[in-house]
């Protein structure tokens, strides 16, 4: 099978949905499928395939995380996506690349699937002040509607995916599909005792204290300062805890500020931006993952974290309650004190009984690999080409995308 797949972002960029794409295109091609990644490139004068990868023009965008924004017509892609011949297109984002994707699905006369991948209710206010918030929420979720509608079939990682398009009037089926993990690098035996002590060393922690570790994007959306808050209440020093926070973003420095105003920020530990690459080593010198976020749908951090045999101490969700497994994955908290408790039940812990949970969380991500992702998306791809009416692709574009057509500079 042939299989287009529209991203905004790829690699080198490395955020949740790069993983999940990187991830589902190693699944298919092992499977022996071929794949073309669309995406934007800012460095790209024009559009070119290299490796598998069609290179489309971009504008920097400072409000898109520094990403860039293509043009969402192009008469050079369609040409390039004509001459590939897809199967089925796969749009992972909405915006120029996501709409392209939509719009050449229907001039291609191929089969559209759609994965929705964020929750934007939780991100309008980077791109909109707070009054114009409920303005903004409305016209994501028709546009949101306008492409589920469009789309042969709807995915996503987590229940919350399925909630969101009903509150955007969609009734269609969503297949619940969880995130990819890769099981090779996220592996807790490729870390050795000597770098584990060498970073607990770098990061001054004790040998007799427990290391709690969050990983993401530091925006409001993560609820970190949510952690904090929650840090502050119970902690004392008799606990021997410290919280290490990995990640980049737009409140970071906030994050560092609420620390000092708690007085916690001899116990809390923000490394700043770490390469994806160089992860595996802050997960193994941590005892357990801690995550506040309502706004994550099935988290790769997470994941990855459960990889290294990291039990997960979530924020009660009803929307992900399926992801953490009391006892077998980790555990779920409900306010400051329930955290407290948890953390210390965790530190506490036997060391058989602990050895015996870190190999459990392992054990319950090991079929998350990209094959499995693949497989379930391959059966939905199948399902959505059987299912597509053959009728020949019209000649003639709409309005408004033959207007746009002739006035993009190529």
């Amino acid at each position: 099978m042939k299989i287009a797949i529209f991203a905004e972002t790829y690699l080198p960029y490395l955020n949740g949905v790069v993983t999940h794409v990187k991830a589902l295109k190693d699944g298919l091609e092992k499977l022996g499928n071929e794949v073309l990644i669309v995406t934007a490139d800012i460095d790209a004068k024009h559009h070119y395939i290299k490796d598998g990868v069609l290179h489309c023009p971009a504008k920097y965008s400072k409000k898109f995380y520094g990403y860039g924004i293509a043009s969402p017509v192009s008469k050079n892609r369609l040409r390039l996506l004509r001459e590939f011949n897809p199967d089925i297109l796969h749009i992972h984002q909405e915006f120029g690349i996501g709409f392209s994707g939509m719009a050449a699905a229907k001039k291609l006369n191929k089969p559209l699937v759609y994965t929705l991948h964020t929750m934007y209710d939780d991100y309008l206010y980077y791109v909109a002040p707070r009054p114009f918030i409920p303005l903004m929420r409305r016209i994501s979720h028709r546009y949101a509607h306008y492409l589920a509608n469009r789309s042969a079939a709807l995915t996503g990682p987590s229940k919350k995916v399925e909630e969101y398009f009903r509150e955007c009037g969609i009734n269609k089926d969503v297949n619940v599909i969880p995130n990819p993990v890769e099981l090779d690098v996220f592996d807790p035996k490729r870390v050795s005792p000597e770098k584990i002590k060498e970073f607990r060393d770098r990061y001054h922690i004790a040998e007799d204290e427990m290391l709690v570790c969050f990983c993401g994007r530091l925006g409001k959306e993560k609820s970190v300062d949510v952690l904090l808050n929650y840090w502050a209440e119970t902690y004392s020093p008799q606990d021997k805890m410290k919280l290490i926070i990995i990640g980049e973003g737009p409140v970071k420095d906030e994050l560092i500020e609420q620390a000092k105003t708690l007085h916690i920020e001899d116990n809390v530990i923000f490394t700043g931006k770490v390469m994806h690459e160089e992860l595996p080593p802050y997960y193994a010198a941590s005892d357990c993952y801690v995550t506040a976020s309502l706004s994550d749908t099935n988290s790769i951090s997470m994941l990855e974290g459960m990889a290294m045999g990291l039990p997960v101490l979530q924020l009660y969700d009803e929307l992900n309650k399926d992801q953490v497994v009391e006892g077998v994955n980790g555990f779920v908290f409900t306010d400051a004190q329930n955290l407290h408790d948890k953390l210390l039940m965790v530190k506490n812990m036997p060391e058989d009984q602990m050895k015996a949970l870190r190999e459990s969380v392992r054990n319950s991500v090991k079929l998350k690999g990209s094959e499995t992702l693949a497989k379930n998306l391959l059966a939905v791809y199948q399902k959505s080409i059987q299912n597509f009416p053959n009728e020949p692709a019209p000649r003639k574009t709409g309005k408004l995308y033959r207007r746009k057509t002739e006035t993009v500079n190529q």
